[in-house]
């Protein structure tokens, strides 16, 4: 089983940034695509941002121009730089394989507020 912990949220006005952290205490290289997950109050939990090992990456339209998503397979982390953050990206934010891998289990997520 791989456990995740992820860092970096916070509250923050409307335009601010913050760089979310997602350190695993195993590999992230095979676990192979990562991805960072988001679930707000009274919904589901969505995809917003993924990165193969290859580096390849893709974001939901939501965050996309927005977020940079990158990884250090060296010390098993990923990122997510979030810029120009909108209200509604308020959330608590997760990190996990991609598609979901069962032995990674989910962390308690870091939570995400976005207001003035």
């Amino acid at each position: 089983q791989v456990q995740v912990v992820e860092s970096g949220g916070g509250l923050v006005q409307p335009g601010g940034s913050l760089r979310l952290s997602c350190a695993a205490s195993g590999s992230i290289f095979s676990i192979g695509a990562m991805g960072w997950y988001r679930q707000a109050p009274g919904k589901q939990r969505e995809l917003v941002a993924s990165i193969t090992n290859g580096g390849s990456t893709n974001y939901a339209d939501s965050v996309k121009g927005r977020s940079t998503i990158s990884r250090d397979n060296a010390k098993n982390t990923v990122y997510l730089q979030m810029n120009s953050l909108k209200p509604e990206d308020t959330a608590v934010y997760y990190c996990n394989g991609v598609p979901v891998r069962y032995y990674v289990s989910w962390g308690k997520g870091t939570l995400v507020t976005v207001s003035s």
